[in-house]
């Protein structure tokens, strides 16, 4: 076994790391957050200074593409395998999860994982358990065994599926002692499982039965695995595709969020669209996914749409509906016929993966992030299902294994760990104008209460630059939206649907203005205002009406709109009627879209100076010299004359912003909220 090295990190843990960073991180080797690693070492004990053998293996929940020091679990070997002697049996392995926490080695250790056995019972150094598609493809054919044989000879060995914990570290160890010469195993419906005396070894290993078995299915497998293609299902062209997905994202969207709310993706990979125009889809889709990994991201199976892609979409949106319902059915009885006495309750019963002949897969999940691995997996669960179709017959784990991983108690206890969602988890939040200023600010308060933000700004360059500070585009997109024009607002929001699966909460922003006395405001003057905010407020709300409407999920409506629609200043003229304009826009369109359940309320700032692109762009000037003050001190002149003498900061907006929409206003509609420090002169009357 490795040493120590010489560095504060155990060598056998830095080899570990590299390794795991190399195998994670490609898709062809294991999918995100999937699988295992582990390397076994000696180190001094802290407390007698003697050398003890520790087993470092990836924590629950962690991923080897992304792996750290810290993701790591530390156990104890000779604790490890002394648990052997007091194994309960397969009926109550479940109890040696907490047993592992009796052999933690150091106060740093992650939590391990159910996979600790399968690691720490194996006699080799190093320990690698990975869910490649093709190793997954043996493990889910008919006949996996015999072509395991086959395929590797003795280099590898077949494990009968076995539900991952103690028992099936047991096994595969038992295996690996009747085979010397073997460098690894093929877990039935699950995927494999290799070591070695190095690290080097270990990694060569695990790539080694994963290419062997990529091989052989390349050059044994037949053409078509998934049938020839069915008449009228070919995809439709990439343009009409996008649009008939974005038409149809809030729309499963609401549908897939019956029970919680949910959060899109799509996708139209080839791999998709081949698989949804070939005649077996229907029946395999129908089998469900194998690997734990896979369905427990998927659901036991998808709903698929059986009409072709150029069915009208009125009709596609009924059989949606129909399907539904009938999924819906099915997995309550699926919940029904499997549940003991001690299951956890039904955690909901809507898909979270569909398919769209034609045009593509939408996921759903809590988040964006949960929603796009989910997709991840299920392009997985393709390759697979193409792989064993290839060379054999499909032959996933059956309902009842599947449910019983589904609803684990060790399942269940991971799930209750996570952090409380954050306030605005699920809500998928469009903001215009948002690249500077309060929708900047608005943007940036959103995603950290947790919503998915649109950031939609007249410069596209700025608009991206914008979301990439939020985070990835888990988090935010950024996109050109000139909000005078109809054709880029529907691009919006398209782009809206597509990215996150829908619309919950939208905040016009977008603004100018020109201050000029009403003898040298120009007709171009008026017109631009009115353009931007008025009619262009119109537009995206009238947008915004629509998707909500379909999904059908409630929603918000939130105009900025100015102390100016209340209070009459001097050389004002367009900017104050087309703000009074907007203030109108919220009390009609919270009486006409209450029914649907989207509120409509406003929110007017006044003095809003610092990183204000309307004052940045000669407002603040023209105002400054209104009030006979220098620009700089603009800010400081509008605090004075409020009643709490305070400036009032993007920041401030953003707050009323979230105050409306996070949830403890949720019978609030039709109102302004002034976010001015206090104008008396402002107050609604």
């Amino acid at each position: 076994m490795s040493t120590t090295s010489t560095s504060t990190t155990p060598q056998p843990v830095v080899d570990l790391i590299g390794r795991a960073n190399r195998l994670g991180s490609d898709p062809a080797n294991t999918n995100y957050a999937g699988g295992n690693a582990s390397a076994k070492g000696s180190v001094a004990d802290p407390v007698t200074a003697e050398a003890v053998e520790v087993m470092w293996v990836k924590g629950s929940g962690g991923d080897l593409g992304t792996l750290t020091e810290k993701g790591l679990a530390a156990l104890r070997l000779d604790r490890m395998r002394a648990l052997v002697d007091v194994y309960p049996g397969v009926e109550r392995e479940d109890e040696m999860v907490a047993a592992f926490d009796f052999c933690l080695h150091g106060p740093q250790s992650a939590a391990p994982s159910i996979d600790t056995a399968m690691h720490g019972l194996v006699e080799a150094a190093h320990v690698d358990h990975l869910h490649p598609d093709a190793g997954i493809a043996i493990a889910t054919a008919a006949d996996g065994e015999a072509l395991t044989k086959e395929i590797f000879g003795g280099r590898v060995a077949w494990v009968p599926w076995r539900r991952p914990g103690f028992q099936l570290g047991l096994d595969i160890a038992a295996i690996k002692a009747e085979n010397p010469g073997a460098i690894g195993v093929i877990l039935g419906g699950h995927g494999i499982t290799a070591w070695g005396d190095t690290s080097e070894e270990c990694e060569a290993n695990s790539l080694d039965i994963i290419g062997t078995a990529a091989a052989y299915i390349e050059q044994h497998g037949k053409a078509n695995p998934f049938g020839p293609p069915i008449e009228g299902y070919d995809p439709l062209p990439e343009e009409e595709r996008r649009a008939r997905a974005a038409a149809l994202a809030p729309v499963l969207r609401g549908m897939a969020s019956t029970d919680r709310a949910q959060v899109g993706h799509f996708t139209d990979a080839d791999v998709v669209l081949d698989f949804t125009s070939r005649a077996e889809h229907p029946r395999l889709a129908a089998l469900g996914t194998s690997c734990p990994d896979h369905f427990l991201r998927t659901k036991v199976r998808p709903m698929v749409l059986d009409l072709p892609p150029t069915a009208p979409i009125e009709d596609v949106v009924a059989r949606l509906a129909e399907l539904h319902a009938q999924y819906r059915e099915d997995y309550a009885r699926y919940y029904d016929e499997h549940a003991v006495a001690d299951s956890p309750a039904m955690r909901g019963a809507d898909p979270a993966i569909v398919l769209v002949p034609g045009v593509g897969m939408f996921a759903f999940g809590a988040d964006k992030q949960t929603a796009r691995v989910a997709s991840e997996f299920y392009i997985n669960a393709i390759n697979v299902m193409r792989g064993a179709e290839a060379i054999s017959t499909y032959s996933p784990i059956d309902e009842a294994e599947k449910f019983r991983i589904e609803y684990w108690l060790l399942e269940e206890a991971k799930l209750q760990r996570k952090p409380k969602p954050k306030p605005l988890a699920t809500r998928v939040a469009l903001v215009t104008g948002a690249a500077s200023g309060i929708g900047l600010a608005t943007a940036r308060r959103l995603a950290a209460e947790g919503a998915c933000v649109v950031i939609a700004d007249l410069d596209p360059e700025k608009a991206t630059a914008a979301a990439a500070e939020l985070g990835s585009t888990d988090v935010a997109i950024g996109l050109a939206a000139d909000v005078t024009d109809e054709d880029q607002i529907a691009a919006a929001f398209d782009a809206a649907c597509l990215a996150f699966g829908g619309v919950d909460l939208v905040v016009n922003n977008a603004g100018l203005s020109v201050s000029k006395p009403l003898a040298e405001t120009t007709a171009a003057d008026w017109d631009l205002q009115h353009d931007v905010m008025a009619r262009g407020s119109f537009l995206v709300s009238r947008e915004a009406a629509r998707v909500m409407r379909a999904q059908d999920m409630g929603g918000d409506i939130v105009y900025i709109v100015s102390k100016n629609a209340f209070f009459a200043g001097p050389n004002n003229i367009a900017y104050g009627a087309t703000k009074a304009d907007q203030a109108h826009q919220v009390r009609l369109l919270a009486a006409e879209l209450g029914e649907d359940g989207i509120r409509v309320n406003g929110i007017n700032p006044d003095g809003v100076v610092r990183g204000s692109g309307i004052f940045a762009g000669g407002w603040g000037a023209k105002r400054a010299a209104v009030y006979g003050v220098e620009e700089e001190k603009l800010g400081e002149f509008y605090a004075q004359r409020t009643l709490l003498k305070r400036e009032v900061l993007p920041e401030h907006v953003a707050n009323a912003v979230y105050a409306l929409t996070a949830g403890d206003l949720s019978h609030t509609t039709g109102l302004h909220v002034p976010v001015d420090a206090g104008v008396a002169a402002a107050f609604l009357r």
